[in-house]
């Protein structure tokens, strides 16, 4: 059998290509319609992981292959949604969910989410990427559901990180919102 994407250096870690391997294959037979399998959803690509192993496939490769296969369920059922309703309610939805967001945008920088209990996010890079997303909302200064995927945050401790859990949580909102938009 061929692999389905580059392994990383030997002796290198990268994900486990038997995992990545099942999982492309169910998410080809769920978006192909195959009869009893289930489902992929967003979520599902969004929260799949693998675990890290010697000789494994280059972990940027296959986060960009979910990436697209994100989007493309996005676009699916946009178009499935607008199908049967209209693009007009398909972007009153992504309104809703933006909205949804906002109230944590609009709190002060330092208390947008609670703090960590030991290691956590840099509230400063968490701060200058929800100022980005309030831009967004507020001016249309592009920015794409990529870029906030791919971001990375400083490591700190205590009052001047962010909890990683919730604010993970919410950038996973934020790339909802963006992906329907797109």
């Amino acid at each position: 059998m061929r692999d389905l994407f580059p392994r990383v250096q030997r002796w290198h870690h990268g994900y486990h290509p038997a995992q990545v391997d099942e999982f492309f294959e169910q998410a080809r037979l769920s978006y192909e319609g195959k009869p009893g399998v289930d489902p992929i959803t967003e979520e599902t690509v969004r929260s799949v992981a693998f675990d890290m192993v010697a000789d494994g496939y280059q972990t940027a490769t296959v986060d960009a292959a979910l990436d697209r296969l994100e989007a493309a369920i996005v676009r699916r059922r946009r178009a499935e949604f607008t199908a049967e309703k209209s693009e007009e309610e398909w972007m009153e939805d992504a309104v809703a969910r933006a909205s949804s967001l906002y109230p944590r945008l609009q709190r002060p920088a330092g208390e947008r989410f609670a703090d960590a209990h030991g290691h956590g996010y840099a509230k400063s890079d968490v701060d200058s990427l929800c100022d980005r997303l309030v831009d967004y909302f507020e001016d249309g200064t592009p920015i794409t559901a990529q870029q906030v995927r791919r971001t990375t945050f400083k490591r700190a401790r205590g009052s001047r990180a962010y909890d990683e859990a919730v604010v993970d949580s919410f950038l996973d909102r934020a790339v909802e919102v963006l992906l329907a938009v797109e």
